[in-house]
């Protein structure tokens, strides 16, 4: 991407916060054996995948145990416009989830919006999210359904790794982006991995599900179904922490930015609030 996507930096440039972030507690890790004695290359290797966590987002409340509300109006490093508030802009109704993002003041923020964090964390798997993203209305929003490695309050961005499952900014409409990022490939330094803008007219209209197969041995990102994949990224023959940070936990995040270095390319129109996302599931399988 040009300026990146949801990408945490440790200090001054970090969107997971500077010294204000607030660590979600954890649940117990999963910890799966690494499916090194698998071929994970093999065509039918998904195939006996099973779902071991899930989030329908039935009933009328957040699951508690599930996700944990981030905070906060420092402009998460990215110059971002709102606070991340807590309860007040998100329902569940319907089957599904609503992540909301509001023109009103909040603090020093003119805009209010919500960031959830999963409370449990994953190493390797089919990571899917199914979800809608706002209606095109205008410029100024930056939806993200993303993952950033556990270890990020010691190591710090982008040494903790981030997995970008799906990002969009409103005013590139009909388009979305995968990336990745690490120490040794990152927005920073124009190293990022990442598809740049991919076609998909029907993004603020439409549910679609968004995803990436995860292995030790590569990260495979899809849209709607395991053999559209858009974007392979294969674990270097030479690998380490900065250039292969994905065999330990990661957990989810979801949110809507206002503004920023990269959703707020081209300005805000207040016009566009309320804007909501919805999602459907969040469904992690995984080959046991």
């Amino acid at each position: 991407m040009e300026l990146g996507p949801l990408a945490l930096m440790l200090l001054v440039l970090t969107t997971c916060g500077d010294s204000e972030i607030q660590e979600p507690p954890r649940m117990a890790e999963e910890k799966p054996v690494p499916p090194t004695a698998e071929d994970v290359f093999a065509d039918d290797f998904w195939d006996t995948a099973e779902l071991v966590w899930n989030d329908e987002f039935d009933g009328d409340a957040l699951v508690g145990d599930n996700w944990i509300f981030e905070t906060g109006s420092h402009g998460w490093g990215n110059n971002e416009l709102q606070n991340y508030v807590v309860d007040d802009n998100v329902e569940v109704s319907n089957g599904t989830l609503k992540l909301i993002a509001k023109k009103e003041k909040s603090g020093t923020a003119d805009y209010t919006s919500t960031r959830l964090n999963s409370k449990k964390t994953f190493r390797y798997g089919r990571m899917e999210i199914r979800a809608k993203i706002p209606e095109h209305k205008g410029n100024g929003i930056w939806p993200a359904l993303w993952m950033l490695g556990s270890d990020i309050k010691t190591v710090g961005w982008p040494a903790c790794g981030e997995i970008d499952i799906m990002e969009y900014v409103s005013f590139d409409p009909n388009k979305m982006h995968f990336s990745i990022h690490s120490t040794a490939n990152n927005h920073v330094k124009g190293t990022q991995i990442t598809s740049g803008p991919l076609t998909l007219d029907t993004i603020e209209e439409e549910f679609h599900n968004y995803g990436v197969l995860w292995t030790d041995k590569y990260l495979k990102f899809y849209i709607d179904d395991m053999d559209n994949v858009k974007l392979s990224f294969l674990r270097p023959a030479t690998y380490n922490e900065d250039n292969w940070p994905f065999s330990k936990p990661f957990y989810f995040l979801m949110n809507i930015a206002v503004g920023g270095n990269w959703g707020g390319l081209e300005g805000v129109d207040d016009a566009i609030f309320p804007a909501t996302m919805e999602v459907d599931y969040v469904r992690v399988y995984q080959v046991k």
